[in-house]
């Protein structure tokens, strides 16, 4: 074995360590790196104004949720009760909804503490819309 195996493979692993936008899989310090959530559905999807004005409860379907997860609604981050990593539970109210049409929601997961190691981490899911009738 010559010197310059052990320094290519030195160098081939710092590179996929420390090089910004690695995958988090290769990347063995981007354990605390949170996952970008998912969603995939609301239920329920079409909701009246008057279960708004009482409280409606939502729950958003998805996955890769953790405990820092947040549904956004209209653009307002709301308090989230986490049930598992699949879903999440809202109540909606009217200081969010102001009346009947088209709501909405998101989940957002502030990134983790992987600082600049090159790991990505949280992020926000596509949006689904809730109908307000």
């Amino acid at each position: 074995m010559s010197f310059r195996t052990p320094v290519l493979c030195l160098a081939l692993l710092l590179a996929a360590v420390f090089l910004p936008g690695c995958n988090n899989t290769l990347n063995p310090l981007c354990g605390s790196a949170r996952p970008a959530p998912q969603i995939g559905s609301l239920s329920p999807s079409t909701i009246t104004f008057d279960q708004v004005q009482q409280g409606a409860q939502l729950i958003v379907n998805g996955s890769q949720f953790v405990p820092a997860s947040e549904i956004v609604v209209n653009g307002t981050t709301l308090s989230t009760t986490v049930m598992n990593s699949h879903q999440l539970q809202v109540t909606l109210t009217t200081g969010v909804i102001s009346g009947p049409g088209n709501v909405s929601v998101s989940v957002h997961t502030p990134s983790g503490g992987s600082g600049d190691l090159g790991c990505s981490s949280g992020g926000n899911s596509s949006i689904l819309v809730l109908t307000v009738n």
